[in-house]
């Protein structure tokens, strides 16, 4: 395949003339017979930004008047990752007229006579296929398509009629048994696709610094997947980097304080008191209670009682539950002394952010509290499981952890991806 850009000006050229062989073969795609883009790989390694321009840009020189798709994890990820960044590049400004319509999630772009519509999904669940049904594109553009389920994907491959339409895919790596990468990325060339596997050193934006901190921040399946760019599947500890740099024997003197809570019966209660400070956040203290270990269930009102006592002497800011346990939740609102955030259970998303929290130092736990020692030490990826699943023992510290982490921490210290 022979890239040409026959229409791009001298302006365009100038702008993407620091880009590397790899990335410019996004910007040849449109201009060739392929049908399809796969872009995978590391973060940070240059495809979403340049897959958005390059995609817009083959909208506006081959179509007017049409509608086109959008498609992140959620509409908020699209708009953070994908909508946003476009309206600020100085190059899209200069070139074209642009009107973020946010309440219809719709960016309708202008060039001279030529306007289309790019309107933005969310891929979240089973569900968001209907959020798609209906409608007639002239393409589409799926970032972090190994997040989205599978109905929603093809649903919005389907909306792409208009004659001449091509598909845009970009993810980071997943399991080696998932889906999209048996179907699309093992069959790109039945399926008429170019497919372009990037690493972080793929982005000569990249400085030295920056690669160094992206590869410190990771370990284990996310090293792999994340700063290697490889289809690797989950095993071993979910969390291998956890040890003795990880355990404090030190409580902070002031911070801001939290619990966070996994609800259970038979099945252990397990519920952290965290202090979050301007370094990040340590647990200072736990209360763990298993039912069927003890042979003693306790009732919702006698769990409230050893919240109370978890909290004494500590200013709590909010108490982040597992959103299933419902009856907790009511119980805790009707005594009126904390106020409740349901927690993020994203199980993936938590595992990650926990992850780089740990890697980076920014999440300690207190030597006393040594069931959530105990867990980390126990908690395992199923290596029986075609998706990444955690075997689900030994996990009920872990999940209130994570609930912190993927509800709380994440305010306090952003978790770039």
């Amino acid at each position: 395949m022979v890239y040409m850009f026959p229409t791009l000006d001298f302006s365009v050229y100038l702008h993407f003339i620091m880009i590397s062989p790899k990335q410019k073969k996004i910007l040849a795609y449109s201009y060739s017979s392929y049908d399809a883009l796969i872009c995978d790989g590391a973060v940070r390694s240059g495809k979403t930004s340049l897959m958005m321009w390059a995609f817009v840009d083959w909208a506006m020189r081959e179509f007017s008047g049409q509608r086109f798709g959008i498609c992140g994890k959620t509409v908020d990820s699209a708009s953070k990752n994908i909508i946003v960044p476009f309206l600020s590049m100085s190059l899209a400004k200069e070139r074209y007229t642009m009107r973020w319509r946010r309440a219809d999630k719709v960016l309708e772009v202008r060039r001279g006579a030529v306007t289309n519509y790019f309107e933005v999904f969310g891929g979240k669940d089973e569900s968001s296929f209907a959020l798609i049904q209906g409608r007639t594109l002239a393409g589409v553009l799926l970032d972090e398509v190994a997040l989205m389920p599978r109905s929603f994907v093809e649903q919005a491959l389907t909306r792409c009629s208009v004659d001449g339409a091509k598909l845009w895919f970009s993810c980071n790596p997943d399991s080696p048994q998932h889906w999209f990468y048996l179907e699309w990325i093992k069959r790109h060339k039945e399926r008429n696709a170019l497919y372009l596997h990037f690493e972080m050193t793929d982005n000569p934006g990249l400085s030295q610094k920056t690669l160094e901190r992206y590869q410190s921040m990771f370990t284990g399946v996310f090293y792999d997947r994340y700063i290697r760019g490889l289809w690797v599947v989950a095993e071993g500890l979910v969390y291998p980097h956890f040890g003795e740099q990880c355990i404090t024997d030190e409580e902070p003197s002031a911070g801001r304080y939290y619990i966070s809570v996994d609800y259970g019966t038979l099945n252990p209660f397990s519920a952290g008191l965290w202090c979050v400070t301007k370094s990040g956040a340590t647990r200072i203290r736990e209360y763990y209670h298993s039912g069927k270990g003890t042979k003693f269930q306790k009732t919702d009102e006698e769990y409230y009682q050893e919240l109370l006592v978890l909290a004494e002497g500590y200013n709590v800011e909010y108490v982040v539950i597992d959103p299933s346990a419902a009856s907790f939740i009511t119980t805790v609102f009707r005594h009126g002394a904390f106020r409740v955030v349901k927690a993020n259970n994203d199980v993936l998303d938590g595992i990650r952010r926990t992850a780089v929290y740990l890697k980076s130092g920014k999440l300690k736990i207190h030597r006393r509290c040594k069931d959530a020692i105990r867990e980390f030490g126990l908690y395992r990826w199923d290596e029986d499981s075609t998706v990444d699943k955690v075997i689900k023992a030994d996990d009920h510290a872990m999940d209130d952890i994570r609930y912190f982490c993927n509800t709380i921490l994440v305010r306090h210290f952003p978790v770039m991806r």
